[in-house]
Protein backbone atom coordinates (compact mmCIF):
# COMPACT_ATOMS: atom_id res chain seq x y z
CA UNK A 1 0.00 0.00 0.00
CA UNK A 2 1.23 3.52 -0.75
CA UNK A 3 2.20 6.18 2.16
CA UNK A 4 -0.41 9.05 2.56
CA UNK A 5 1.70 11.67 3.47
CA UNK A 6 0.03 14.39 4.95
CA UNK A 7 0.77 18.49 4.37
CA UNK A 8 1.86 19.02 7.84
CA UNK A 9 3.11 15.81 8.99
CA UNK A 10 6.08 15.07 11.77
CA UNK A 11 8.15 12.29 10.37
CA UNK A 12 11.22 10.55 11.78
CA UNK A 13 13.66 8.91 9.45
CA UNK A 14 15.26 5.95 10.92
CA UNK A 15 18.48 4.45 9.88
CA UNK A 16 17.89 1.08 11.45
CA UNK A 17 21.65 -1.18 13.17
CA UNK A 18 22.01 -3.14 15.33
CA UNK A 19 23.83 -0.90 17.68
CA UNK A 20 22.97 2.34 16.71
CA UNK A 21 19.67 4.03 15.03
CA UNK A 22 20.24 7.14 13.40
CA UNK A 23 17.49 9.67 13.70
CA UNK A 24 16.33 12.54 11.43
CA UNK A 25 13.11 14.64 11.97
CA UNK A 26 11.13 16.60 9.25
CA UNK A 27 7.87 18.71 8.98
CA UNK A 28 5.64 17.36 5.59
CA UNK A 29 4.76 21.42 5.21
CA UNK A 30 8.76 22.80 5.19
CA UNK A 31 9.86 19.31 3.10
CA UNK A 32 12.89 19.60 4.70
CA UNK A 33 15.27 16.55 6.92
CA UNK A 34 17.60 17.59 9.69
CA UNK A 35 19.94 15.35 11.81
CA UNK A 36 18.55 14.55 15.11
CA UNK A 37 19.63 11.82 17.65
CA UNK A 38 21.41 9.04 17.64
CA UNK A 39 19.79 5.93 19.86
CA UNK A 40 22.83 3.94 21.42
CA UNK A 41 20.93 0.51 21.65
CA UNK A 42 21.07 -0.90 25.32
CA UNK A 43 17.91 -2.95 26.02
CA UNK A 44 14.39 -3.31 24.32
CA UNK A 45 12.89 -1.16 27.41
CA UNK A 46 15.51 1.49 27.19
CA UNK A 47 15.34 1.53 23.30
CA UNK A 48 11.16 1.89 23.73
CA UNK A 49 11.97 4.51 26.19
CA UNK A 50 14.08 6.18 23.52
CA UNK A 51 11.38 6.28 21.12
CA UNK A 52 8.39 6.89 22.86
CA UNK A 53 9.93 9.69 24.50
CA UNK A 54 10.90 11.20 20.94
CA UNK A 55 7.54 10.43 19.58
CA UNK A 56 6.20 12.64 22.38
CA UNK A 57 9.13 15.74 22.39
CA UNK A 58 8.68 15.57 18.38
CA UNK A 59 5.46 15.59 17.80
CA UNK A 60 6.04 12.37 15.52
CA UNK A 61 3.14 11.56 13.17
CA UNK A 62 4.85 8.96 10.46
CA UNK A 63 8.70 6.86 11.18
CA UNK A 64 10.30 6.22 7.83
CA UNK A 65 12.47 3.18 8.00
CA UNK A 66 15.54 2.91 5.57
CA UNK A 67 15.85 -0.50 4.01
CA UNK A 68 19.27 -1.61 3.47
CA UNK A 69 19.12 -3.33 0.02
CA UNK A 70 20.97 -5.09 -2.47
CA UNK A 71 21.80 -2.98 -5.92
CA UNK A 72 19.76 -5.32 -7.55
CA UNK A 73 17.22 -4.44 -5.43
CA UNK A 74 16.92 -7.38 -3.32
CA UNK A 75 16.03 -7.14 0.01
CA UNK A 76 19.29 -7.97 2.66
CA UNK A 77 19.58 -9.60 6.17
CA UNK A 78 19.65 -5.86 7.48
CA UNK A 79 16.75 -5.34 5.30
CA UNK A 80 14.35 -7.79 7.19
CA UNK A 81 15.80 -6.72 10.42
CA UNK A 82 14.81 -3.49 9.46
CA UNK A 83 11.23 -4.40 8.55
CA UNK A 84 11.02 -6.04 11.91
CA UNK A 85 12.17 -3.13 13.92
CA UNK A 86 9.53 -1.11 12.01
CA UNK A 87 6.42 -3.70 12.82
CA UNK A 88 8.04 -3.23 17.07
CA UNK A 89 8.20 0.63 16.53
CA UNK A 90 4.54 -0.12 15.05
CA UNK A 91 3.35 -1.97 17.91
CA UNK A 92 5.29 0.39 20.61
CA UNK A 93 3.36 3.40 19.51
CA UNK A 94 0.98 2.93 16.78
CA UNK A 95 2.81 5.40 14.63
CA UNK A 96 2.73 4.42 10.83
CA UNK A 97 5.81 3.29 9.61
CA UNK A 98 6.95 3.59 5.98
CA UNK A 99 9.98 1.97 4.51
CA UNK A 100 12.03 3.61 1.87
CA UNK A 101 15.53 2.06 -0.10
CA UNK A 102 18.39 3.38 1.64
CA UNK A 103 21.14 2.15 -0.24
CA UNK A 104 24.10 4.19 -0.37
CA UNK A 105 23.13 6.58 2.09
CA UNK A 106 26.13 5.77 4.69
CA UNK A 107 28.49 5.80 2.07
CA UNK A 108 27.32 9.43 1.07
CA UNK A 109 27.18 10.49 5.21
CA UNK A 110 30.94 9.46 5.15
CA UNK A 111 31.89 11.40 2.07
CA UNK A 112 30.15 14.70 3.76
CA UNK A 113 31.33 14.32 6.72
CA UNK A 114 35.15 13.28 5.40
CA UNK A 115 34.99 17.16 4.10
CA UNK A 116 34.56 18.48 7.76
CA UNK A 117 37.33 19.26 9.89
CA UNK A 118 35.49 16.81 12.88
CA UNK A 119 37.98 13.80 14.39
CA UNK A 120 37.26 10.45 13.45
CA UNK A 121 35.27 9.57 16.34
CA UNK A 122 32.99 12.80 16.39
CA UNK A 123 32.20 11.73 12.64
CA UNK A 124 31.08 8.45 13.57
CA UNK A 125 28.73 10.24 16.02
CA UNK A 126 27.32 11.96 12.85
CA UNK A 127 27.39 9.64 10.97
CA UNK A 128 23.94 7.38 11.58
CA UNK A 129 22.22 10.68 12.06
CA UNK A 130 22.98 12.32 8.63
CA UNK A 131 22.51 8.77 6.65
CA UNK A 132 18.89 9.24 8.28
CA UNK A 133 18.49 12.51 7.25
CA UNK A 134 19.97 11.80 3.60
CA UNK A 135 17.14 8.84 3.36
CA UNK A 136 14.27 11.15 4.84
CA UNK A 137 15.45 13.56 2.05
CA UNK A 138 15.13 11.40 -0.34
CA UNK A 139 11.61 10.19 0.74
CA UNK A 140 10.24 13.80 1.03
CA UNK A 141 11.15 14.14 -2.45
CA UNK A 142 9.66 11.47 -3.65
CA UNK A 143 6.42 11.87 -2.10
CA UNK A 144 6.91 8.55 -0.24
CA UNK A 145 7.53 5.13 -1.17
CA UNK A 146 7.86 4.67 -4.78
CA UNK A 147 8.09 0.66 -5.08
CA UNK A 148 5.29 -1.45 -4.24
CA UNK A 149 7.56 -3.46 -1.89
CA UNK A 150 8.24 -0.52 -0.07
CA UNK A 151 4.49 -0.20 1.61
CA UNK A 152 3.54 1.08 4.92
CA UNK A 153 2.07 -0.17 7.92
CA UNK A 154 -0.58 2.38 9.69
Amino acid sequence: MESDIKKNERLAGVDYGSKRIGIAIADTSLGIASPHSTCHRKSEELDAKFFTDLIASNGIERFVVGLPVHLDGQESQKSKEAREFGQWLNQLSSVPVDYFDERFTTVEADEVLAATNLTKKKRGLRRDQLAAQIMLSAYLESEGPAQPWLESID
